[in-house]
């Protein structure tokens, strides 16, 4: 019985921690540390004197996420270079959930790195799984008016800095697949044309292959970094992350890195390379796709 009410829960779980973390490998930790709780928990009593096992669950990944947000934070600070989430590897499908897809992509991840870890929690709670204020407050042990207070001051902190525009899922294919082809054949014209004037270049190298260390703001910046860096034999192969199309970049056969892109108005406004060969685990082979 406490299995099955795990199984049916873990995607959830899964996806409450991913958000609050920006990686699957921290998350996948925080689950493995709530079944082992949980187990523990229904030896030491009976299964139904845990009245909803949806919210004492969802309560106990919040709790060990945040700890977890709390070390991780510390660890960040001395991060070489710019920290972009862990992808993740999903189905299209996921894009069919428009709220999902934006909460969990890079753009949005980003933003909510910016919050300190109990807002972060609360607003992941709340605004993208619709949690009651009082079991909100439960797991992150305050007040029901302290979380109504503290969701507020979340909500328009994100709202003053998540992307503005909602562009459809045709047009996002589109604007992707030109700077595929762009970069793929060399076509510079065709690359600038793609790219916003003001775009911003992020590179998450981790110390341990070569990327940029500061954020490369402008076109005509971003455009010489990625001629430069970029080789004659490149593969860029179309994949879905984080619940949006995105590029993988294979050289030699080998995967190098991923690219998950804002697009806003018919031009990619942010991109967002990850190189780090730690963080490239969870995009793998489609038997890995996670399920949010």
């Amino acid at each position: 019985m406490s299995t099955d009410h795990f199984i049916a829960h873990r995607n959830l779980l899964f996806t409450v921690s991913y958000e609050m973390l920006g990686s699957a490998a921290d998350a996948e930790d925080v689950l493995q540390e709530v079944w082992l709780r949980w187990a523990d928990r229904l030896r030491q009593e009976d299964a139904s004197e845990v009245r909803d096992p949806r919210a004492y669950l969802v309560r106990m990944a919040t709790r060990l996420s945040l700890n977890r947000l709390r070390t991780l934070s510390r660890r960040r600070e001395d991060y070489v270079g710019p920290w972009l989430p862990e992808p993740l590897l999903t189905s299209p499908d996921v894009a069919l959930d428009v709220e999902l897809a934006d909460s969990v992509s890079t753009a949005m991840l980003l933003v909510l790195e910016t919050l300190p870890p109990t807002e972060r929690a609360v607003f992941v709670l709340r605004e993208v799984f619709d949690v009651p204020y009082d079991e909100i407050a439960e797991a992150v042990e305050k007040s029901e008016p302290a979380v109504r207070q503290i969701a507020s001051r979340a909500r328009a902190h994100v709202a003053e800095r998540r992307p503005r525009a909602a562009v459809s899922r045709a047009e996002c294919d589109a604007v992707i697949e030109r700077f595929r082809a762009a970069t793929e054949s060399g076509d510079l014209q065709g690359l600038m044309d793609v790219l916003a004037p003001d775009i911003v270049l992020m590179t998450d190298g981790g110390g341990k292959v070569q990327a940029a260390l500061n954020p490369i703001r402008g076109r005509d910046k971003v455009l010489r970094f990625l001629t430069a860096v970029t080789p004659d034999a490149i593969e860029l192969q179309p994949v879905w992350l984080n619940g949006s199309p995105a590029i993988q970049f294979v050289i030699g056969g080998r995967r190098d890195g991923v690219g998950t892109m804002l697009v806003e108005d018919g031009v990619v406004t942010r991109l967002y390379l990850v190189r780090n060969p730690d963080k490239l685990g969870s995009v793998s082979e489609p038997v890995d796709l996670v399920r949010l």
